[in-house]
């Protein structure tokens, strides 16, 4: 299985780094490619970005800022390329809306432009989505990252003239693609209509299937960023220019080896890299997004794994097995 997928990352490379004209160039090359055919603009989407977890008190009715605080900074001794606060990760339809700001402002704020900083800023409608773009860019945000509206399962037209209207307010945005929490996903065509709008800058491909974001690339030159860690390697192989990562919550540099290996061409050490994360990323995911993340990160006395409801706390059976694992990968 594993040859099979080499064989297959390697020939899509190979076709990959060609251009137009058929003159090649470098894979570190067509990794680090800027957006700036689709906005006037230095952002970049490459590397590995933390879609961050946000820490709670332990009684969960506060969020927990100092903790944030210090996570931001660890963060960025870390290397970590740039961080997403608010996003799917961080629980952001269980918080208020002043909680989302005040968290994506924390967070800026600690950064001080140290690193990029998405503010996930997705919304169960066009005008929620455009109020939180709107106050993510007031608050110093370099792009947003928005979801297709969940629950409300719109059509390929009315999603192409959300995200239009969410990039009016001047935000850079990065589409998110992720029909497992949206309940419906953008087809390639789509996607590829919207890259003609100034301000769409990248997408967040978290479909699980490495085909969707292939199309995409086929379709037009928007950067495509990796949002599975189980998939990092492989997407990467077929042009993504980074990842958006859970487990970088937890270790950054595990995520980094990965994203650092591809920009440089070095297929075998990003290989590597990505089957040494393999279980400890299957770990993550025995419960529901981000319960064994914050798990984790109490084990590792980074913050509490508070979860607020309907999330619950993650069993003994997957406390044992986070244990294992982080002890297996010399974490603890």
């Amino acid at each position: 299985m594993h040859r099979h997928l080499l064989r297959l990352q390697t020939t899509t490379i190979r076709s990959l780094c060609a251009n137009r004209s058929g003159a090649h160039y470098s894979i570190g090359a067509a990794l680090t490619r800027s957006f700036s055919s689709t906005m006037t603009s230095k952002l970049r989407f490459n590397g590995t970005y933390t879609a961050l977890v946000t820490p709670f008190t332990p009684d969960g009715s506060a969020v927990d800022y100092d903790s944030l605080k210090k996570m931001v900074e660890w963060q960025i001794q870390e290397g970590i390329d740039g961080l997403v606060p608010m996003g799917s990760t961080g629980e952001n339809t269980l918080v208020s809306d002043e909680e989302r700001l005040q968290v994506i402002k924390t967070v800026i704020k600690t950064v001080n432009g140290r690193v990029p900083v998405i503010a996930g800023t997705g919304s169960l409608s066009t005008d929620g989505a455009v109020h939180l773009a709107r106050e993510a860019k007031e608050l110093g945000a370099d792009a947003c990252l928005v979801i297709a509206p969940p629950y409300v399962c719109a059509s390929q037209r009315g999603l192409y003239e959300h995200f239009r209207r969410v990039v009016s307010v001047g935000l850079p945005v990065m589409i998110y693609d992720n029909p497992g929490r949206a309940g419906v996903s953008l087809e390639p065509q789509t996607i590829a209509e919207l890259a003609k709008v100034p301000g769409i800058a990248a997408l967040k491909d978290a479909t699980d299937s490495v085909t969707h974001a292939v199309d995409v690339m086929a379709l037009c030159d928007l950067p495509v960023v990796c949002g599975a860690d189980n998939l990092a390697l492989p997407m990467m192989a077929c042009g993504a220019v980074g990842v958006m990562s859970i487990l970088s919550n937890v270790v950054p540099s595990r995520v980094l080896a990965i994203t650092k290996a591809m920009e440089k061409g070095d297929i075998a050490a990003a290989r590597k890299a990505h089957q040494a994360n393999v279980l400890l990323v299957n770990s993550l995911f025995v419960e529901p997004n981000p319960i064994p993340t914050k798990k984790a990160m109490e084990l590792l006395g980074r913050c509490s794994s508070t979860v607020r409801s309907p999330l619950t706390e993650c069993t003994t059976e997957t406390e044992k097995l986070l244990l294992e694992q982080l002890k297996a990968n010399k974490l603890l």
